[in-house]
């Protein structure tokens, strides 16, 4: 995936999402206690079973990272931004 279409596709998002190396995005979720985080990671591990699309999840107390890549094209693809789309829609 180009750099830009990469730049359009984190317009859409709501969030600002940190691109590493143009091959993954991330972004940190903060949440006011650790139960809270944890719910969420269960709604991000049932949703991306759902989509067959699995994110890296960083469990840091009370906050959340989210890393995607697609690793059979080695880097970004659009499912990527689907999935951190519907990511963001589960706050």
């Amino acid at each position: 995936m180009i750099e830009v279409e990469i730049k359009d596709y984190l317009k859409e998002m709501k969030n600002d999402w940190t691109v590493i190396e143009n091959k993954k995005i991330a972004y940190i979720f903060k949440f006011k206690t650790f139960k809270e985080a944890i719910e969420f990671v269960n709604q991000v591990a049932k949703l991306a079973e759902s989509e067959d699309h699995h994110p890296n999840i960083h469990i840091l107390y009370d906050k959340v990272k989210i890393v995607l890549s697609t690793h059979s094209v080695g880097g970004l693809s659009e499912n990527d931004f689907i999935l951190a789309a519907k990511i963001e829609n589960l706050i």
